[in-house]
């Protein structure tokens, strides 16, 4: 079964899989593209200009290893996005790169149309 309120995105020509997320801060809110990496296993990245501009609040520092294997400690900030409708509670990792959308973000969730990159919630 699915609910009614679908992600959607694009995959692009690099066949890479982008949808557009909002990023709820302190007293802004953003709308971002974010590239989906399944490969990473937490819930969203951002580059420091957008945690700045939405002044998230800083919750720590995690221990991460990045695609080419090397370990990196990345600042931890906590913030709220609009998924499936609803507003949930995440933790983003602060990079130089591209957002990515990570597997934690994506649980719970299945890919409807792979054509079209819908995203649907999962209510089994």
């Amino acid at each position: 079964m699915w609910n009614t309120i679908m992600i959607t995105g694009k995959i692009r020509d690099e066949r890479v899989a982008i949808i557009e997320i909002e990023v709820l801060g302190l007293n802004q809110r953003a709308k971002i593209e974010a590239t989906v990496d399944t490969g990473f296993t937490g819930y969203l990245t951002l580059p420091e200009f957008l945690i700045d501009y939405l002044s998230l609040p800083q919750i720590g520092t995690r221990h991460t290893i990045i695609a080419h294997g090397s370990a990196v400690l990345l600042e931890l900030y906590l913030a709220k996005v609009i998924w499936h409708g609803k507003e949930r509670d995440i933790e983003i990792l602060q990079t130089d790169k591209q957002p990515l959308i990570g597997m934690s973000l994506l649980r719970g969730s299945r890919l409807k149309d792979p054509e079209l990159l819908e995203i649907g919630l999962c209510q089994d």
